[in-house]
């Protein structure tokens, strides 16, 4: 531990999970927008306005790649400040766009700007905490940050009624402005030059070559990023779902702050049955009840005797998708990171620029394949949760020969 930080615990743990929420912000509060966006930018194929939430997803995962080693070289403050300015700059951009095509491009580089709090903010924790601190810290910051996707698609349903779609671009320069000027007043600079390592690329390269080499990291990557697939998935479709297929559109941000709010409880749950079960055990239930809940989803869906009640248990469904979420993320990073704690930093760059980037390659397919029905995000989810179950038992055979 380097020094304490200047503000108060209350305060840091505020700011961190302002910083944190850029990302929610910048993902639910775009849903609400979807169907007028496709009516004014795309209406010959309505289904490419969801490119928007996928290709800011695309732009994260590159810049998580870059962010963590350039904040180990240059400090944490200024590459959260660049990132914050490069997604200022992207969504004015956003604003001014009179395409699809030049909103997408604003909206893949506001998520390379957007890496910078998601990396950078977790490693402002780890230089000034450690061990139980760190962790009840990380603990008060999750609790903050599982209220912003709650609130964000009411938040976008407001502007837009204020101010049209476009005011939501116009919200997100606002809320950079806000983070990174208080992050930049308030926040002391928390990686001291003489703990700065040079950027090298055959450091890099040997890093990354220890990583796919390690076959528990290299399987809870690729778990990871099928954990990830399914809730790209999931945002990518839900609101579509929501307007076309139930025509419950006005009601949408209320469900879905609904749902986040039930779904928020499985970070709390986690916590208290991992330490019994493990990682890989609380991971591996969840994933597999994923498998088996979203096949009997698209098998119900199939007979065509939901009627009414199709609604409600596509609600139902959708909860336990953001809830397994809790369940598995959480501890496939963790796996991840523990056999790699000499290079922490570039394993946690690497593996999230990974699995972030190819999840939302995944998500693009499925939804544009959404043809008034929830099937193609149902039979996703339930090929994705499936196959991220088998990793995790192949890696505990794996383990199992290797020990």
């Amino acid at each position: 531990m380097t020094s304490r930080p200047a503000l108060s615990r209350v305060e840091f743990v505020a700011l961190l999970a302002t910083l944190f929420a850029t990302i929610a912000f910048s993902i639910d509060s775009m849903l609400p927008a979807l169907p007028q966006i496709a009516a004014e930018l795309s209406p010959e194929d309505v289904n490419r306005a969801q490119l928007i939430l996928t290709s800011f997803v695309l732009g994260m995962g590159v810049g998580t790649f870059f962010t963590g080693p350039l904040s180990d070289t240059f400090g944490r403050k200024p590459i959260i400040l660049l990132g914050a300015g490069l997604y200022t700059l992207a969504a004015a951009a956003a604003f001014f766009a009179q395409g699809l095509e030049p909103i997408l491009i604003a909206r893949f580089l506001q998520g390379l700007g957007a890496a910078g709090p998601r990396v950078v903010g977790l490693a402002i924790v780890r230089d000034l905490y450690s061990g139980r601190d760190m962790a009840r810290i990380m603990s008060f910051v999750m609790m903050v940050f599982t209220l912003i996707p709650a609130v964000a698609p009411l938040m976008g349903t407001g502007i837009i009624a204020l101010a049209g779609w476009r005011g939501i671009f116009a919200a997100f320069i606002l809320f950079a402005l806000l983070s990174a000027g208080w992050l930049a007043v308030r926040q002391p600079e928390s990686l001291p030059p003489a703990q700065r390592r040079p950027l090298r690329l055959p450091v890099i390269m040997a890093a990354i070559q220890e990583m796919f080499a390690h076959p528990t990291v290299r399987l809870s990557i690729l778990a990871q990023t099928l954990a990830f697939g399914s809730l790209f998935m999931a945002i990518t479709l839900i609101h579509p779902i929501f307007d076309i297929t139930f025509g419950r559109a006005d009601s949408f941000p209320y469900w879905f702050a609904a749902m986040a709010l039930m779904s928020g409880s499985a970070s709390l749950l986690n916590a208290a049955l991992v330490m019994r079960f493990g990682m890989r055990n609380l991971a591996s239930i969840a994933l597999g009840a994923q498998a088996v809940l979203s096949t009997l989803m698209s098998l119900a869906w199939l007979s065509g005797l939901l009627g009414e009640a199709g609604f409600y248990l596509f609600v139902a469904w959708m909860t336990s998708v953001f809830f397994q979420t809790g369940l598995t993320l959480g501890n496939l990073n963790s796996i991840t990171m523990e056999p790699m704690g000499h290079i922490a930093g570039m394993v946690a760059s690497v593996s999230g620029a990974v699995a972030t980037v190819l999840a939302g390659a995944m998500a693009i397919p499925v939804g544009l394949s959404f043809t008034n029905t929830p099937l193609p995000l149902t039979v996703g989810v339930a090929l994705t949760s499936l196959s991220a179950f088998l990793c995790l038992l192949y890696m505990r055979r794996v383990e199992q020969r290797l020990n």
